[in-house]
């Protein structure tokens, strides 16, 4: 799959959908306080842990992150670009990190199914720009002087 293919551009706008989805109750700080219930009972009942306790700058910080994605995740959604692939995928590898990281220092494992949903639309974002500037670097490297 090529960046330009419209099926590279119907990751993109999954992408989007996803990330507004998921996003959406980090937004505000009425929403963050109910999803943050929803995953400690959730992440409890899987046997994942449960989230950490609440505070208002951890609910800052999501509310800071929720508006962003959500704005973002807009974006993807009603235009999505072969640029806003490659730089989604960028920004995932940046989130898998930062998520691999609360993880190994003890984060809820709550995050797992976050981490593994951000390192697939990562990969899939990320892979066809590789495969096209390998498959470019290849011509160059055949083409008579």
């Amino acid at each position: 799959m090529h960046p330009a293919a419209p099926a590279y551009l119907r990751v993109v706008r999954t992408s989007g959908w996803y990330d507004l989805i998921v996003t959406a109750g980090f937004a505000t700080p009425w929403t963050y306080a109910l999803l943050h219930r929803l995953l400690s009972a959730g992440g409890d009942a899987a046997g994942l842990g449960t989230m950490p306790a609440l505070t208002p700058m951890q609910t800052l910080y999501a509310n800071l992150m929720g508006s962003v994605v959500v704005v973002w995740s807009a974006l993807r959604v009603v235009r999505p670009l072969p640029l806003h692939g490659l730089l989604d995928g960028i920004a995932r590898v940046l989130f898998s990190l930062w998520q691999a990281y609360a993880l190994a220092h003890g984060g809820p494992r709550v995050l797992w199914p976050f981490l593994v949903v951000e390192v697939t639309f990562g990969v899939a974002q990320l892979a066809p720009w590789l495969r096209a500037r390998t498959g470019a670097a290849g011509r160059e490297s055949v083409r008579p002087s």
